[in-house]
């Protein structure tokens, strides 16, 4: 039997500056999407969920909430960059250049700025990126720049599917 891990992430040793990555997933946001974050995060702002409200203003239609921009850009880049973070030190410069709107799907890249040992902690290193995210017309939509301590290989928790060893091992013995 040979199983075959999938994608685990980025380790610090994996990190080069000036490396840039394609964040592979896109994502469409929806109506439903916006009115519930919004709400979630208790922003009162009518621009986000009220189409009347938001036909008055220059906008002629919803905006996307910004920070539900931002959440969905850094997820997307967790697979590349993050998926072995031990923290998050700073998300800096945040800029939104273009506005977001329902029905717009966006994507986002990442390049390496800055990459160090950590002085407090001999199994992490410390990177600094410069995110974008853009939407369907190539708009960016929304960039900054993130600081985060990622695990050394061996440096982090295990990442062994031992519940799946456990499966196929039994599958074996039938």
């Amino acid at each position: 039997m040979n199983v075959k891990n999938g994608w685990n992430g980025r380790f610090f040793e994996d990190f080069e500056v000036g490396d840039i990555y394609s964040h592979p997933l896109g994502r469409t946001i929806t109506k439903t999407d916006n009115i519930w974050f919004t709400m979630l995060t208790q922003n009162t702002n009518p621009i986000h969920f009220d189409q009347v409200y938001s036909e008055q203003t220059e906008f002629d239609q919803p905006l996307v909430n910004s920070t539900l921009t931002l959440a969905l850009v850094t997820g997307q880049s967790v697979t590349d960059l993050s998926q072995n973070v031990m923290a998050n030190l700073g998300w800096d410069e945040i800029r939104l250049p273009y506005p977001v709107f329902e029905g717009d799907t966006i994507y986002s890249y990442s390049e390496v700025l800055e990459k160090r040992e950590s002085k407090s902690r001999s199994n992490v290193g410390i990177i600094r990126v410069e995110t974008k995210g853009y939407n369907q017309k190539g708009n960016i939509v929304i960039e900054y720049k993130r600081t985060f301590m990622v695990y050394k290989r061996g440096g982090g928790p295990e990442q062994t599917d031992k519940l799946l060893t456990k499966v196929l091992e039994q599958r074996q013995e039938r």
